[in-house]
């Protein structure tokens, strides 16, 4: 199912200033776009003509000579000279340095550690023994020493803990009767008769300066709002009101008609536009185009075939003779050479015997097994 297109907006009736507004402007935004508009197809159309004609051969001709400089080098350089040496120092390296470790750690190092492996245990066997005897006499020397030293220690520091404990609790019972008799007893007196009485005073007294500075100041502050009420608000309101509001509401439906009339403008010149370009391309067919291409085809391609035909495969006839004679003369040349060393090889070496023939289990060409004969390589004579 198709969407539902939305039922289209209720068109709102428009006032006489936008009608008013409306023509002149359109008028005069189209008289100013029109130049812009062709300017901006004249650069446009230049700019492809850019693009097609030489920023894509340049391209491509950089991005060749990129390849060229720089791809196919380092490909040839890291396939013919970096993975051989590669291959050949890895080579190398296993010959030189993994073989002989290998080697060295399976017969010299092994052995050599469970040698030292052995002596290890062995040795701490011996420790282990002499921790064990030492272990056991600091047991006893524990037990049967130190553990009734310890206890008549705790009997005699139990003693005098309890005898300062006594002399520490009737210290405090003396400290607490004086403090609470010369201290506290007269601290409470002060505070309840004398601070708490001066206290209450002081606080009633600031509560009332504070409820007097506050009446005063919010008189002061309501005399001071309604003066920038009055100077201030009220004229600024009434200057959003019926000044600025009105303006803004001008300014919105001429901002409004100026973006509608740009885009008319533009479009309507862009079918001028369009039309002179083809214009002006229909003109350059028919002054430019069409002589070239007559001449094209009624001077430039006879003249083109006649020397083609008369010139060029001729000479290229010629070049493919004379080609094929120095083919054949280097081929003479090389068979000359290699004759020549042949001779040269024989004279120094000899003629190199001739191999004997042997004896073949395969049964020659005339006599090979068909389907009327029996004979193999394993049955003939």
């Amino acid at each position: 199912m198709e969407p539902q297109k939305p039922p289209p907006r209720p068109r709102q009736p428009e006032g006489c200033l936008v009608v008013a507004v409306r023509l002149p402007v359109r008028i005069v935004v189209l008289v100013l776009v029109v130049p812009v508009r062709m300017l901006w197809d004249a650069g446009v159309v230049a700019g492809r003509v850019l693009r097609d004609t030489v920023l894509r051969p340049v391209g491509r001709a950089l991005l060749w000579l990129g390849r060229a400089l720089f791809v196919w080098p380092l490909v040839a350089l890291w396939r013919y000279l970096l993975v051989p040496l590669g291959t050949a120092l890895g080579l190398l390296g296993r010959v030189l340095l993994v073989v002989p470790a290998v080697w060295l750690y399976r017969w010299v190092l092994t052995p050599v550690g469970h040698a030292l492996a052995w002596a290890a245990r062995g040795i701490g066997a011996g420790i282990a023994w002499l921790v064990l005897g030492i272990g056991a006499g600091l047991a006893l020397l524990y037990t049967r020493v130190l553990t009734p030293i310890g206890h008549g220690l705790v009997w005699v520091l139990r003693g005098v803990a309890m005898v300062l404990g006594a002399l520490g609790a009737g210290v405090y019972a003396v400290v607490a009767w004086l403090v609470r008799h010369l201290v506290v007893v007269p601290a409470v007196w002060l505070w309840t008769w004398v601070l708490a009485p001066v206290g209450r005073a002081v606080a009633w007294c600031v509560r009332g300066v504070v409820r007097v500075l506050g009446m005063a100041v919010t008189g002061i502050g309501l005399v001071l709002y309604w003066i920038a009420r009055v100077l201030f608000v009220l004229p600024a309101l009434a200057l959003w009101r019926w000044v600025l509001v009105p303006v803004g509401r001008f300014l919105a439906v001429v901002a409004r008609e100026v973006g509608a009339a740009l885009g008319h403008a533009w479009r309507i010149a862009g079918r001028i536009s369009l039309a002179v370009g083809r214009f002006l391309a229909t003109v350059l067919r028919w002054i430019v185009v069409e002589p070239l291409r007559w001449v094209y085809r009624g001077v430039l391609t006879p003249v083109g075939h006649l020397v083609r035909d008369a010139v060029l495969r001729p000479a290229a006839k010629a070049a493919r003779g004379a080609g094929r004679a120095v083919r054949e003369a280097l081929a003479s040349a090389r068979e000359s050479a290699r004759q020549a060393r042949a001779d040269f090889r024989r004279m120094l070496f000899g003629d190199p015997g001739k191999s004997e023939a042997v004896a073949r289990r395969e049964p020659d060409g005339h006599d090979t097994r068909t389907l009327e004969r029996s004979t193999t390589a394993l049955t003939k004579d």
